[in-house]
């Protein structure tokens, strides 16, 4: 979860917590919220399937485009939050928030992907009793490393014994975000023995978006956070293979409904350096 475009946060209202040891779950990555206000941010998609698992003494409350609403524990799809119609808001919120590589995601959740189709949902759906279950335990934990341990043997569970993607969608995805989005859809087929045709549809439905959408959205993660270190729009576009500083400008608009100007202040994705220090390549 990520707010957008021009949208300031009082730092002193943050507090980030990440785990202290790396995770023995690959593909997945973790780190602990506690935000006295959030007011209406909007919500930028990033390459990965998360989830919150909320605890506090308020619900983080996510409005979508269409007027639909959802509240408490949550996951968003791959690409939830795309053209900058989601934004969430809430008081005294305290959560974990999880990052699955989509991969992984089909066997935690329990479903496939693209039966998200990039919104977002309750987890009670998914999960039913669970769910709260586990933001009961989150109360009651004493420590940050408590509960990301808890949460961690929860994925692992549930990771285990469930049907997986198939190595081949596995593949072409770790071969996207490798390259940041810049590989060739025909290549990539070619590369794991698909036809173009079988990639473009198992593709779809194991990991959640076309792996055009896919490689459009890995690029623009990375070109995102080049902005918010401060690097000139010029320069960044060079460097994320887009054709011109006109085109990232189109696709930040796309992604984001924001100039990249606005979004190299993004408060939620201003703090990814610190909730997530390590920008892991989801496995």
């Amino acid at each position: 979860m990520r707010s957008s475009a021009g949208e300031r946060a009082d730092p002193a209202e943050w507090d980030v917590a990440t785990p202290g040891r790396p995770g023995r779950v690959p593909g997945v990555g973790m780190a602990g919220f506690g935000v006295r206000r959030l007011t209406g941010l909007r919500m930028i998609p990033h390459p990965a399937v998360t989830l919150v698992l909320e605890f506090g003494a308020g619900r983080p409350v996510v409005d979508e485009a269409a007027g639909r609403r959802q509240c408490g524990n949550l996951v968003a799809g791959l690409g939830s939050g795309f053209g900058g119609t989601v934004r969430v808001h809430g008081e005294h919120i305290e959560c974990v928030q999880v990052r699955l590589s989509p991969p992984l995601a089909r066997a935690v959740l329990g479903t496939d992907p693209g039966d998200l189709d990039g919104a977002t949902v309750a987890l009670d759906d998914l999960w039913g009793r669970e769910a709260r279950r586990i933001s009961e335990q989150l109360a009651e934990s004493s420590s940050w490393e408590d509960r990301f341990a808890l949460v961690e043997a929860v994925l692992a569970r549930r990771g285990q014994g469930r049907h997986p993607v198939e190595p081949e969608a596995a593949l072409a995805w770790n071969r996207i975000v490798h390259s940041r989005g810049r590989v060739r859809v025909d290549r990539l087929a070619a590369e794991i023995g698909w036809s173009r045709k079988r990639l473009w549809s198992r593709f779809r439905t194991q990991i959640g978006l076309s792996p055009k959408q896919a490689a459009k959205l890995a690029r623009f993660d990375h070109a995102a956070h080049r902005l918010v270190a401060g690097e000139a729009a010029a320069w960044v576009a060079f460097e994320s293979g887009y054709s011109d500083q006109s085109h990232l400008q189109r696709e930040v608009k796309a992604f984001t409904g924001a100039t990249p100007a606005a979004l190299s202040g993004a408060p939620w994705l201003t703090v990814d350096d610190v909730a997530w220090p390590r920008h892991e390549v989801p496995a």
